[in-house]
């Protein structure tokens, strides 16, 4: 009966992951076109592999591209060879990390998760806090903006948070599994024979540490270094875990499968990609602040504010509750009990270090959303098994304590702040046409999106989600506040978040994509295309052609001038932009061929020679 019920127990587990992950990462993935600026660059450079054969050095629109390694670009053309250049392939490497992810955060949580990692008594293997941590932390680590936004989107940082992270739980497991105090199962359940073996699990955590470092470069294993030498330092078991690590051989796997590829790339370009990459990318993103990205100290606390909504309202909470302070008592729990000041760890180093850096996107942030999921979900799933809003409590402890020991004010706090924070983004969404600027990409958006209904449409969810968290707060019921949001992000992100990106999608990038098509079908033979005004890296990618681009007009008159001279008088070429864009290099209706319209954008086909008539 018991081996029944575990099963019942696992698929129903499995399904509801699968399904979440499903739903946060594959549902309508490339239903949508790339978006500018970024996005395409990845998209790009990973179709220049498949077309030169050239796998060591990137390339975009002819030039080098030494942004990032090239891991996300090889698994990009991997994918493209099986389902063809389309959007779809490029983001299938950022959602299928997302699921593995999602899935491994799930396994080891409900291997080592506590709901209170102090208890005296071993929680029974089919416990309902042991199963309900586990599907929390994957629910609230799949389910929040900022992970859905980076594992839809075909670029680098899901693919590095992936990588890492997986290193991290890795290690965590070989750190448990080979604990030499560990006498019983480990928190009552039995695991297969290969995954006892903590050389198994350090085999991976190398493995992944080394791919990361194809992700993204050294942050890769400096951030990995930094959480689990602090982590070890504070326990006292540094000395100890290293050498069972056996760090000099796992080093030499992580160099043995990361360097032949620097080693390659510099060989091929010398120096300029060692000052690129190395200096500008690395170094002095971290030390000074790269393409206008400098923010205050507090910008982070923004992000997870509202990236990991409406979880974040909670997640102080789960951080006191790790009673990170408490050296002494930590450091006498087995190995196996220690995942929450692990989790602690790891949210704590990566959110100092990347506020530190003088560089600052919400991207670099991600991976430490893992942890923070365990650390919410841990609180949460003794909450719900032990509610504390109304005084009742686990037996034997104090009325006027909240879940795990935390003042009930405190949750009253995290409650208001769910509240707050509800209200707040639906006032947003409600007074969205008079916030957004007008964008000359798109000068209709903000008028289709009050007519749709759509802002409203958010407004609403939010506020009628508000209303019902009230109530129960009032009533003094914890348990339906954790339903109350999840279904509630799930129709704000179905019903509303996801038809706001498309008609987004329809406004800034269609129109895009609707002049490549003309570009492909009205292009004469090396006759060159010039974007003036702007940049947008997916006409490259949707005209599988170079083009040219210049932010001035004067110096794309300048440009085509010097063309000019050295041209036959009939030799044409192409030229996108708006039309006050066009006007600015000098250029009349007489002038030119209008070839097609759309959106905001005019392409026209014009003669060098009319350069040099002004």
């Amino acid at each position: 009966m018991f081996a029944k019920t575990q099963t019942v127990l696992w698929l129903a587990a499995g399904l509801w992951s699968i399904a979440i992950a499903g739903l946060a990462f594959l549902w309508n993935l490339g239903s949508v076109s790339l978006i500018d600026e970024t996005e395409p660059l990845f998209a790009e450079a990973a179709r220049q592999m498949t077309v030169t054969g050239d796998w060591i050095t990137p390339y975009f629109n002819g030039e080098t591209r030494f942004d990032k390694p090239p891991l996300i670009y090889w698994l990009m053309a991997i994918a493209y060879q099986v389902f063809g250049v389309n959007e779809w392939a490029v983001r299938l490497p950022s959602a299928s990390c997302a699921i593995v992810l999602t899935l491994f955060l799930f396994l080891t949580v409900r291997t080592f998760g506590l709901s209170h990692p102090w208890q005296r008594q071993m929680p029974r293997s089919n416990s309902v806090s042991s199963w309900l941590g586990a599907g929390l932390a994957a629910t609230l680590f799949a389910l929040n903006i900022q992970v859905i936004a980076w594992g839809r989107t075909g670029v680098s940082d899901m693919l590095l948070t992936a990588c890492m992270d997986i290193g991290l739980l890795a290690f965590f497991w070989g750190y448990a599994t080979g604990d030499p105090e560990e006498k019983s199962p480990i928190l009552g359940v039995d695991l297969p024979q290969p995954l006892r073996n903590p050389n198994t699990w350090y085999f991976i955590f190398y493995l992944a540490i080394a791919l990361a470092i194809l992700a993204k470069g050294p942050v890769g294993i400096v951030l990995p270094a930094l959480i689990i030498g602090s982590f070890l330092l504070y326990l006292g078991e540094f000395t100890t875990v290293v050498r069972e690590m056996k760090l000099v051989w796992g080093l030499f796997l992580v160099g043995a499968i990361a360097i032949p590829w620097y080693v390659a790339v510099i060989v091929a370009n010398g120096q300029s990609y060692i000052d690129s990459f190395f200096g500008y990318h690395n170094f002095e993103r971290f030390t000074q602040v790269v393409n206008r990205h400098g923010e205050p100290w507090y910008f982070y606390l923004a992000v997870i504010l509202l990236g990991f909504a409406p979880w974040s309202s909670y997640l102080p909470l789960g951080l006191a509750r790790s009673g990170f302070w408490k050296r002494r008592r930590w450091q006498s729990q087995s190995r196996s009990r220690q995942l929450t000041f692990f989790a602690f760890t790891w949210f704590a180093v990566i959110f100092i270090f990347f506020t530190i850096a003088a560089t600052k996107l919400p991207s670099y942030v991600l991976p430490l959303l893992p942890a923070a999921a365990i650390l919410t979900s841990l609180f949460w799933s003794e909450e719900v098994e032990n509610p504390s809003l109304n005084g009742e409590g686990r037996s034997g402890r104090s009325q006027s304590e909240g879940s795990a020991g935390s003042p009930r004010r405190f949750f009253h706090f995290s409650i208001g702040l769910n509240l707050l924070l509800l209200l707040l983004l639906a006032a947003v969404f409600f007074w969205s046409r008079q916030l957004l600027g007008r964008d000359p990409s798109m000068p209709e958006f903000r008028d289709l999106l009050q007519s749709s209904g759509l802002a409203l449409r958010a407004a609403a969810i939010l506020t009628i989600t508000a209303g019902a968290i009230a109530l129960s707060w009032w009533q003094g019921r914890s348990r339906p506040i954790l339903a109350i949001n999840l279904i509630s992000f799930l129709l704000f992100f179905t019903v509303a978040v996801y038809p706001i990106y498309t008609l987004f999608d329809s406004q800034r990038q269609i129109p895009i994509r609707q002049m490549a098509d003309r570009i492909v079908e009205l292009r004469q033979a090396d006759e060159e295309v010039i974007m003036v005004g702007f940049e947008k890296p997916s006409l490259v990618f949707y005209t599988r052609q170079p083009i040219t681009f210049f932010r001035r007009s004067t110096d794309t008159r300048e440009y085509v001038q010097n063309l000019a001279r050295k041209s036959p008088a009939s030799e044409t070429l192409m030229i996108l932009g708006y039309p006050n864009k066009i006007r600015g290099t000098g250029l009349r209706p007489p002038d030119y061929q209008v070839l097609a319209e759309a959106g905001n954008y005019r392409l026209i086909r014009v003669e060098k020679q009319e350069f040099l008539e002004f």
